[in-house]
């Protein structure tokens, strides 16, 4: 009977060898073939891209249909103040930039729709960029 004990083997056959290697094993490069392969660089850029997106969306939304009331709470007083014998003071107007009545925010409303028509416009410039087969209304 030896009075030593064996040797390891150097590939870690043991209990705890086998559970390293599986643990290391997640971060290994090696795919199947035929799997798709994904970057974790790309895969977070897709994330931040997504959450830029609806950020700026939400924006515009915010800005063209919430902020101050609205746009469309401020279309029907300038009209009348365009066409009829209304001023300015009837809807509350008492000088730019404290007291603006009901146009309260109005460029930040202008801006809003000033933006979403560059988005719309840029949007259907890609659109009709495509070739007509890849096109699906």
């Amino acid at each position: 009977m030896p009075l030593h004990r064996a040797a390891p083997k150097p590939g870690g056959a043991g209990v705890i060898g086998r559970a390293w290697k599986r643990v290391l094993s997640l971060w290994e490069d090696g795919a199947a073939d035929g799997e798709p392969v994904y970057d974790p660089v790309h895969v977070a850029a897709v994330v931040v891209g997504c959450l830029l997106a609806l950020g700026v969306l939400f924006w515009v939304l915010w800005g063209f249909l919430v902020c101050e009331g609205g746009l469309f709470t401020k279309i029907l007083p300038f009209l009348q103040v365009v066409f009829t014998s209304k001023t300015l003071k009837d809807f509350g107007y008492e000088g730019a930039p404290y007291a603006l009545g009901i146009f309260e925010g109005w460029i930040i409303n202008l801006s809003a729709l000033g933006m979403s028509l560059a988005l719309l416009a840029g949007g259907w410039r890609v659109f009709r960029s495509l070739p007509p087969e890849r096109r699906n209304p």
